[in-house]
């Protein structure tokens, strides 16, 4: 790290003339957008079983496998409007909204009993926060949900932006969220790296015109042929690692 001196005012200063000044112009001007549900917080499995309980309820049976293969990447709406079409179900708006409620009622109960963060999050988040990085939230989860675990976790602060189920008219691979997103934070397409998990996901950032890093937290790594990056977890990783295209 070189340094260099200045006198000002008769004072002499001993200034960092490092990276540290062009990353952290690079940063303010870059945002990196996540999803949540198996990029923030590590409850997929709480996800699956609230939902396994609330259909059986509605005498449907579905089992783990399934969810992780059809469901995985659905808000809670399309998973019940794809599981009462599939049941032969009349679907109306207030059936949706009793079952979204009743899951939801699921998740909260077991995400309050036992939280577990996507290791290395906090870390990645706050480090990320603190070098400048505009971070938002794009996911298909409920905002109450996504509020619940960022106050119990202490990240809320440090994103600008969340767009919840609740903002958008399709879950992904439908690209609005990251769209919406991106343009909340008012930065163009190769000043943005999405972080997701899932294939549907991926293929939102994608259409979205995003380069797109993936974790490996519910899918094995060679699952994701068309990422930029692929991490186990973010431990050991910081932001500029992310796969920017401007760099």
């Amino acid at each position: 790290m070189r340094r260099c001196s200045l006198l000002f005012a008769g004072t002499h200063f001993s200034l960092l003339t490092s990276h540290l000044l062009p990353r952290y112009t690079f940063s303010m001007s870059s945002g990196i957008l996540f999803d949540f549900n198996g990029v923030i917080v590590d409850d997929e499995s709480q996800h699956c079983d609230a939902l396994i309980a609330t259909l059986a309820e509605c005498g449907y049976t579905l089992d783990r496998d399934t969810y992780y293969r059809d469901y995985l990447g659905f808000d809670d709406r399309e998973c019940f409007r794809f599981t009462f079409e599939r049941m032969n179900r009349p679907v109306n708006e207030a059936v949706l909204q009793e079952a979204i409620a009743r899951k939801h009622a699921e998740y909260e109960r077991s995400i309050r009993a036992s939280m577990r963060l996507v290791p290395g999050v906090p870390d990645f988040i706050e480090n990320a926060a603190l070098d400048g990085f505009q971070l938002a939230i794009v996911s298909g989860a409920l905002r109450s949900e996504i509020d619940l675990v960022l106050q119990l976790a202490g990240l809320r602060p440090h994103f600008a932006e969340i767009i919840a189920a609740e903002d958008v008219g399709a879950c992904k691979p439908d690209p609005q969220g990251y769209i919406r997103a991106r343009e909340k934070l008012d930065l163009p397409a190769k000043r943005c790296v999405v972080v997701e998990d899932s294939i549907p996901g991926l293929a939102a950032a994608r259409a979205a015109g995003l380069r797109c890093a993936m974790l490996a937290t519910s899918h094995p790594e060679d699952a994701f042929g068309g990422a930029d990056l692929v991490w186990r977890d973010f431990v050991g990783h910081d932001a500029a690692e992310l796969p920017w295209a401007h760099v």
